[in-house]
């Protein structure tokens, strides 16, 4: 493991370890991930002694003026060339029932390994001088890295009841690094997932958006589902699952599907909210599922009541009630659009609309839309592609001519009442309005000169006169 270590920080780490007499380790996730050869700077030191004391004796030896100190938590971390580490002293840890809040005391190495969630986040290199780079691996962390497995060091019933959020980081690490959740800890995520209930929303949201960050995120979304765990926090995905049949007529199952549409998003976009979109683009398809004898499944209108969902959604999980949540509503609600258009002969006024809806998030919006053409036949997929490609250039070539990303209207309410000396009134409304139409139909082109004798004339038929 020397290798491993030669930045010149853990020499300095050695020293001042050596220097105040204290058992030192580099232990947890940086260990993991230089094993699984992914690039870590977070650094993770236990000592069996004060974490405090380390930390600032290191940060007086690099001359580092800032210590963050966490007393109530006995942690330090610093900041040194891009590396964040973090200090702590070893400590054993005992739970209440009622909280994942441990009763904590002093322990040795031996004990900070015992109480870590996972084999692979036990191993520990020892830092001091007469035993540097050399590996404590008690539960075979090594071995799983290797195996591609997750399991719990001790008995995972008791370490999941003890600490709930660790199940969402079994599913977070095994979607991650596409790692088998062992059997004993897997059957524990099923039995244990009512204690999911005492974390709060907040923390259990910040795992599930790692989750969905990852390269293939409907690993962890089956995982959550296939334990129980998603119906604690998600119920309206779990919604999704399942297929209707009547008079030997079936719709897909909308949950898989929207995993499909999740993972063939991932490939474009690091975007997490776009992610979002992907997951919720068909939330509402189960209040608005009907069946039709002569068309068979319908969920019309879902796209809109999918879209009036996501202020609800995103409120339930904490998640950020600002411009990101009015993003995901809207390419929600516009979701169909582009499919739409692929059906049928493209209109510039079609494409026109789209962009004005869109505006900005034009772009995003084909990407979830591409991403939403799951169908297995090949024939219906290479054709759906083909037609993409098509309406993908009509809006470039629309958007070149009429430049309604974004659009702001040529003339506004002021002009309008300025022009005809009216105050607010329904005549203004009715003017912006159809301004706006004749532009979206192309009858005027998006310029002030066509769009103001156009007011004019429409003003002179409603009676107005100019001022």
């Amino acid at each position: 493991m020397q290798e491993h270590i030669q930045h010149p920080i853990f020499k300095t780490l050695s020293h001042v370890a050596d220097e105040l007499k204290l058992e030192t380790y580099v232990i947890g996730g940086f260990v993991r991930d230089i094993i699984l050869d992914r690039p870590s700077k977070d650094i993770d030191i236990v000592c069996v002694g004060s974490g405090i004391e380390l930390a600032k004796a290191v940060a007086k030896k690099l001359q580092i003026k800032q210590v963050s100190v966490f007393k109530n938590f006995g942690t330090a971390m610093i900041s040194y060339q891009g590396w964040e580490v973090e200090f702590v002293g070893a400590r054993k840890e005992s739970y209440d029932r009622g909280s994942r809040k441990p009763l904590v005391e002093n322990g040795t190495l031996e004990d900070d390994q015992n109480r870590r969630d996972f084999s692979i986040n036990a191993m520990a290199i020892c830092l001091n001088n007469n035993r540097f780079g050399v590996l404590v691996d008690p539960f075979d962390g090594l071995q799983d890295c290797e195996n591609k497995i997750l399991r719990t060091p001790l008995d995972s019933k008791i370490t999941f009841s003890d600490d709930p959020l660790r199940m969402m980081r079994a599913i977070r690490f095994a979607t991650q690094l596409n790692f088998h959740i062992e059997e004993d800890t897997y059957n524990a995520l099923s039995s244990e997932k009512e204690r999911i209930t005492i974390i709060s929303q907040e923390r259990i949201t910040d795992e599930l958006n790692k989750i969905i960050l990852s390269p293939t995120p409907s690993i962890g979304f089956k995982h959550l589902f296939d334990t129980g765990l998603l119906n604690y926090f998600f119920p309206e995905m779990v919604k999704l699952y399942g297929v209707d049949i009547r008079n030997g007529l079936g719709h897909k199952d909308n949950f898989y599907h929207t995993l499909q549409v999740l993972d063939n998003i991932c490939p474009n976009t690091n975007n997490l909210w776009l992610r979002w979109a992907a997951i919720l683009h068909d939330i509402a398809k189960p209040p608005t599922k009907r069946f039709d004898p002569k068309h068979g499944w319908t969920f019309h209108g879902h796209e809109d009541r999918g879209a009036r969902m996501v202020p609800e959604i995103f409120k339930k999980l904490r998640l950020p009630l600002d411009s990101k949540m009015k993003y995901v509503q809207k390419l929600v609600r516009l979701h169909l659009r582009p499919i739409a258009l692929v059906k049928e002969t493209v209109t510039d006024s079609a494409v026109r609309r789209l962009l004005f809806e869109s505006g900005e998030d034009v772009d995003d919006l084909m990407t979830l839309c591409s991403a939403d053409i799951t169908t297995k036949n090949d024939k219906k997929l290479k054709r759906y592609k083909k037609n993409f490609i098509l309406v993908e250039e009509k809006i470039k070539e629309v958007e070149e001519k009429d430049h309604l990303r974004n659009w702001q209207p040529p003339i506004s309410g002021e002009d309008i009442m300025k022009t005809f000396g009216i105050g607010p009134s329904k005549e203004v409304g009715q003017l912006k309005n159809a301004i706006k139409e004749a532009i979206l139909e192309g009858e005027i082109s998006n310029q002030g000169t066509e769009a103001r004798d156009f007011m004019l004339e429409l003003g002179e038929k409603l009676g107005l006169t100019i001022n």
